[in-house]
């Protein structure tokens, strides 16, 4: 950038440091951050802390520390706890960080590809509330804003010349953001990979070469010398075999090129609460980009723009489950659009009056999508107060066998309650039966065999008939079957409608609306399941078109491990 030539106020550190701010306001009020998955393992950073001194804990879960590409919030809290904050607060704490690096990530990787912020960069901002960190992937997106950032320096201390020092640093920086979560690690490798590329490409550069010899020679070489640049982030790959190659890891890798799936997680990127607001948000973003492939007066930079391109190739070939985590492709998606974004900028000659304009609609762009994703954490946060109310009625370390309501349809508003029963497991040491249980993919297992096949998730989710392609039963079925000796009380968390015999052996202690904590009295024996009780679905394929007409995709479910 050119010493003496005055910035505009979206290019300054004022504005840089003023957009990190805005991107926390969501987060501050709610006490617990309504994120779908993180109750469920804020009940594993319980158990963390708890377990050698709660004898019952061992009873019910198996807590081994291992090494592993998903310890990024579980490792993070360590520390801030220790100082004397509550759990809670520092879970808050540090998820409150996450899409203020990914928006700080996102404007410093602009001014180092552009020499300083493009006003179309603004549109990006937006995306560090995408649809993964609305679903609760914290280790997973705590990773992502660590890439972001670090990429930004990756390409500052290239643009710098200061390569031996970036090797020196990069080698733990990559480890580090390899532990948080593997998936940070590899996008940080496909753009420093390509931006090195073009880097080396145009040190070499011969103009008087014809194509085809600059194709040969011009990308040969410099494919080479950015792969060897890129080896100092190579030492994570060897601990993933360590890790993949235990004994006790699970977790399979299925569900290959789902187009239809990858056509909707594009326009679920922005997923919340109000359609239409969300979906209109999407196609402002498109609007932008079919803006900068049809103007004249606007360009690509070759470094993001083939960042994006090899993003984009990553997304394609990724399938829907990676080592028992799925939406291991949906998670792609933000991050794919936002490069893409960054790598706009205006071609030289552009008025400032336009640049001006288009910088004021990515802000209110920014504000519009901050104000309502603040408004609806908000609506979030008082369902959950008032669902937990029940928790004053539960015991410590009582068994708690847990159902949460859902339906057939993956409704564009989540409910976000599918692992609040986890939240027992936080305040009252209290045994639930939604945490995953994936030998290899989080630090915590369940062996509560008393549980049987109420141990662990998906037990907790329950609905009004059986769900095509979901392990989900009805709530009928649920309530009859599970089995009353291994558990103490029961809690329904926005049920579907039921028959009141069902209730047979349970003594309501707590009722709010639909929701009911009870205690299972053991000397009543539970009801029989009446086979009419539990109503026939209607065919998959009816659900699908119900589901496509509604914008909707039909049997996604809950995600393991994120």
């Amino acid at each position: 950038m050119d010493k003496g030539v005055r910035l505009h106020w979206w290019q300054t550190r004022w504005f840089v440091l003023f957009a990190t701010l805005v991107a926390m306001v969501p987060l501050l009020w709610p006490d617990i951050p309504p994120l779908v998955d993180l109750p469920g393992h804020m009940g594993r950073y319980r158990v963390q802390f708890a377990y050698e001194q709660v004898p019952w804990l061992r009873e019910w879960y198996d807590f081994r520390w291992q090494l592993m590409g998903n310890l990024g919030v579980d490792l993070a809290i360590i520390p801030l706890v220790k100082l004397g904050l509550s759990l809670e607060l520092a879970v808050k704490l540090v998820v409150i960080t996450i899409p203020a690096m990914t928006v700080a990530g996102f404007l410093m990787i602009a001014r180092e590809v552009h020499g300083r912020i493009p006003a179309t960069a603004l549109f990006a901002l937006p995306l560090a509330y995408a649809f993964p960190f609305h679903f609760g992937f914290v280790n997973f997106a705590f990773s992502m804003g660590m890439a972001m950032l670090a990429f930004g320096w990756w390409l500052r201390l290239g643009r710098l010349g200061k390569v031996r020092f970036r090797a020196a640093v990069f080698v733990p920086l990559s480890v580090i953001i390899w532990i948080t979560h593997t998936f940070g690690w590899g996008v940080l490798g496909v753009l420093a990979f390509s931006a090195e590329l073009i880097r080396q490409h145009d040190a070499r550069r011969n103009p008087a070469l014809p194509w085809y010899k600059d194709l040969v020679g011009g990308w040969l070489m410099p494919c080479v010398h950015a792969g060897l640049q890129c080896l100092v982030m190579a030492l994570p790959a060897v601990l993933m075999v360590i890790w993949r190659g235990g004994e006790h890891v699970s977790g399979q890798t299925f569900d290959w090129f789902n187009w239809r799936a990858k056509t909707l997680w594009v326009t679920q990127v922005f997923r919340d609460r109000w359609q239409l607001f969300d979906l209109a948000s999407v196609g402002v973003i498109c609007l932008l980009i079919l803006k900068a492939v049809r103007d004249p007066n606007i360009q690509y930079s070759r470094n993001l723009g083939l960042s994006a391109l090899l993003l984009l190739l990553v997304y394609i070939f990724l399938p829907r489950v990676v080592f028992g985590s799925a939406y291991a492709d949906m998670r792609l998606v933000p991050f794919l659009i936002a490069i893409a974004i960054l790598a706009i900028r205006p071609k030289p000659g552009l008025s400032m009056r336009g640049a001006t304009t288009v910088a004021v609609l990515g802000l209110s762009f920014f504000l519009a999508r901050i104000g309502a994703t603040t408004w609806s954490f908000l609506l979030y946060d008082q369902v959950y107060d008032r669902e937990l109310k029940a928790l004053d009625h539960l015991p410590v370390g009582a068994r708690l066998v847990s159902f949460v309501g859902e339906t057939c349809y993956n409704e564009w508003r989540m409910t976000r309650l599918q692992h609040v029963p986890a939240l027992a497991l936080e305040r009252r040491l209290a045994y639930t039966n939604d945490q995953w249980s994936m030998a290899g993919g989080q630090l915590l297992t369940v062996r509560y065999r008393a549980a049987k096949r109420f141990a662990h998730d998906p037990s907790e989710i329950v609905t009004n008939i059986q769900c095509p392609r979901e392990w989900w039963r009805p709530i009928a079925r649920s309530l009859a079957l599970f089995p009353r000796d291994a558990f103490d009380y029961v809690w329904l968390i926005r049920p579907p409608a039921f028959d009141p015999r069902y209730e047979q052996g349970l003594v309501p202690v707590w009722r709010d609306g639909p929701s009911v904590l009870y205690r299972v009295d053991h000397s009543v024996p539970g009801p029989e399941l009446n086979p009419g009780d539990l109503p026939i679905p209607r065919p998959e394929a009816v659900l699908i078109r119900e589901a496509e007409a509604a914008g909707e995709l039909p049997g996604n479910g809950t995600a393991p491990p994120s």
